[in-house]
């Protein structure tokens, strides 16, 4: 199911947990990493190798907001919509994205460079609102800053 590269690190992976079932977060990213998104194929496969149920490791990827059951664009953008960052203008945040970009929430863009999520809480409440970009924070953000953002990954 993976590369021959991809399985050795999971076989790897697997010697650090007393319990295979517990290296299923990490499964899941070589899975991503390998496929661009979590695939059906991808979870049975996961299942197998950690005794796992199928539905135990489809909770998993469901329940965590870093993985996607769907291709998504090279730079997923996920803007906080807890109650922190909504007082601080996520909404508009969320909105200037669409515009710029021309998607909607849950969409990707033509180019597949670009997909918009809205996520709960990214923890930085004190720093409101909070973008994430892939695995890069970005607190305190403006639509200025948000342009400057995207024009540098385009």
């Amino acid at each position: 199911m993976f590369s021959q590269v991809n399985e050795a690190k999971l076989d790897e992976i697997i010697t650090h947990y007393p319990v295979k079932r517990s290296a299923v977060l990490p499964a899941l990213y070589i899975a991503q990493e390998e496929h661009g998104y979590v695939t059906d194929e991808d979870v049975r496969y996961i299942a197998e190798r950690l005794d796992m149920r199928v539905n135990e490791v489809e909770e998993v990827v469901t329940f965590y907001t870093m993985y996607s059951r769907q291709p998504i664009g090279k730079y997923k953008l996920q803007v906080c919509r807890t109650l922190s960052c909504m007082l601080l203008g996520a909404e508009q945040i969320t909105g200037h994205i669409e515009q710029k970009l021309g998607i909607g929430v849950g969409e990707t863009t033509a180019d597949g460079r670009f997909t918009l999520q809205e996520v709960e809480c990214l923890g930085y409440c004190d720093l409101a609102p909070c973008l994430q970009v892939n695995f890069d924070y970005h607190e305190k953000v403006t639509t200025a800053g948000v342009d400057d953002i995207i024009n540098k990954l385009s």
